[in-house]
């Protein structure tokens, strides 16, 4: 709600209960390798998924999870049996067994995932679209990409997308090498061959001063748009 130059004036209208509390929507990624679970630091505008070498395909696949029913230990034995027939792929996060739903192959450049805050930089910039600043939802975009899809439609379906507050991205890593960058290129965590990530919105909001309403109504309209650093 203010700049260097103005925070003489603005704080001490939120020290005397004034200003507009917003909340903004954060990425929470969490990345599970052969031997290991990472809990990745919050994101709050974007990441990036893709090789190391901007010249180098990103081979993933991706899905959704979906949480699949606990059991007990006398029973898993036949319940494993039986969820090998009826799911397709298993995994866990967190010990908890999950369904990977709607799951496809892709070829690409890599892939943006953004916050609402997010969405006015390289979102838009890569051919995304703008969302509304107090959106909790996400949305991601496939960089120059090749799709393992049956139709033209279920091409452009899946290309460019919002993923629900209740739902759970899922990334199996199919290149040999990766890298996810967090808000930029100074924080990144690599990846290997197999690593498996799980991105949802998950993750407490970041809590925003903000000057008034008619402004953020004027950066939702495009009007003046920015990311956030902090």
């Amino acid at each position: 709600m203010c700049t260097s130059q103005t925070m003489h004036k603005e704080l001490p209208v939120v020290l005397h209960g004034g200003g507009y509390l917003s909340k903004r929507t954060r990425i929470q990624c969490t990345v599970k390798s052969t031997f290991s679970e990472t809990k990745l630091a919050p994101g709050l505008n974007d990441i990036l998924i893709a090789n190391p070498s901007p010249a180098a395909v990103s081979r993933f696949r991706m899905g959704w999870l979906s949480a699949m029913p606990s059991v007990t230990d006398s029973e898993s034995g036949l319940v494993e049996e039986l969820r090998s027939s009826q799911y397709g792929t298993v995994t866990r996060f967190g010990g908890i067994s999950y369904d990977v739903e709607r799951s496809l192959n892709v070829w690409s450049s890599g892939i943006w995932i953004s916050t609402a805050t997010g969405s006015t930089a390289a979102m838009h910039a890569a051919g995304g679209r703008y969302m509304d600043s107090d959106s909790d939802e996400l949305q991601y975009l496939i960089r120059e990409h090749i799709i393992e899809a049956n139709s033209e439609e279920e091409f452009k379906c899946v290309n460019n997308q919002i993923i629900k507050p209740n739902e759970q991205f899922h990334m199996r890593w199919n290149s040999q090498n990766g890298r996810i960058f967090i808000d930029g290129s100074h924080f990144y965590h690599d990846l290997m061959l197999g690593d498996e990530l799980s991105i949802s919105n998950k993750v407490p909001p970041l809590l925003l001063f903000r000057s008034n309403l008619k402004q953020d109504a004027n950066n939702t309209a495009g009007i003046c748009v920015d990311k956030i650093t902090y």
